[in-house]
């Protein structure tokens, strides 16, 4: 029952995260300073939001969702390619527990993609190797045949898909009701994390790191990486955890090249409009040489996930 209304609660603030994420203008990039609306510090949404629940689902409230994600690499204007997701064929790969509940959040994480930019066959096909996994996972209902019913029957309406997507992410993670389970839950939740890092950086390509908005959104991830890295120290015990940590751990050590540095956040109130904006200012520091050693590290960690 607690983990049941843990993921109640998550789907309400994964939400409420992917409506900041909408209402945020262009964060600040190079070395320039910006006013930027509605970039929330971390901590103050912990504090404000979670003060009356513990730490630990505080870490799982925190993490993106693989549509959230998705969301955030479209609204930076990068380009769909399909190159970039991982091959359907190897699905039938996926035996062991990690290597199921990594690619679960990676299949997820790419369909959220492929939904986003209309390629709905492509979302479609994706589902169904989702629902494979989970059928192996033991994940009853999470993913059913009335499930690649309603996309195919709703192929023309992206909204009723991102519903339908949605909503079977968060029935897939339902099994965190066996507490027995909740190390392959966050597992999974690190593998659709880390394939939305993968495609964004990878759409970035050779374009310049300075006033790059797809940058900005990745380097906002750094925020975001200490919530990954939380959530696996919370069942580091756990066999497959414990593989996994050490690469994050790897990457962090990369974005810890990068600086961010975020104002308080201070109401400012428009009398015109009659709306209340919250305004922080922010500074990001990184260097051409930092993003690419980021991209090769995300890249490997990836490949290490996928076979």
């Amino acid at each position: 029952m607690r983990m049941k209304i843990l993921f109640q609660r998550t789907l309400q603030v994964l939400f409420f995260g992917m409506v900041l994420f909408l209402l945020n203008n262009c964060q600040s990039k190079g070395n320039k300073k910006t006013t930027d609306e509605v970039t929330v510090d971390q901590s103050e949404v912990n504090k404000e939001l979670f003060s009356d629940i513990n730490e630990a689902k505080k870490i799982f409230y925190s993490l993106p969702s693989p549509l959230e994600t998705a969301m955030l690499i479209k609204t930076a204007g990068a380009k769909y390619d399909a190159n970039l997701l991982n091959p359907l064929k190897n699905v039938d790969n996926y035996t062991t527990n990690k290597s199921m509940a990594l690619n679960l959040g990676i299949y997820s994480t790419d369909l959220s993609f492929a939904s986003l930019f209309d390629q709905t066959q492509t979302a479609i096909d994706y589902m169904g190797a989702a629902k494979k996994v989970a059928d192996r996972m033991g994940i009853l209902d999470a993913i059913d045949n009335n499930t690649i019913a309603r996309l195919e029957e709703n192929v023309n309406n992206r909204d009723a898909i991102m519903d339908i997507i949605s909503e079977t992410f968060m029935s897939s993670s339902s099994f965190l009701k066996d507490n027995d389970r909740a190390s392959q839950a966050a597992v999974m939740l690190v593998g659709g994390w880390v394939e939305g890092l993968y495609i964004a950086t990878q759409l970035v390509g050779d374009a310049p790191v300075k006033d790059n908005k797809l940058v900005e959104r990745i380097v906002d991830q750094k925020l975001s990486l200490d919530i990954v890295i939380r959530l696996l120290d919370d069942y580091k015990t756990n066999t497959d955890v414990a593989a996994v940590l050490p690469q994050i751990n790897e990457l962090k050590s990369v974005f810890d090249k990068i600086t961010i540095k975020t104002s308080k956040i201070e109401p400012v109130y428009d009398e015109a409009t009659k709306v209340t904006t919250l305004k922080s200012k922010s500074e990001i520091k990184i260097t051409p040489e930092v993003f690419k050693e980021l991209v090769s590290k995300v890249k490997a960690i990836r490949s290490n996930f996928i076979i």
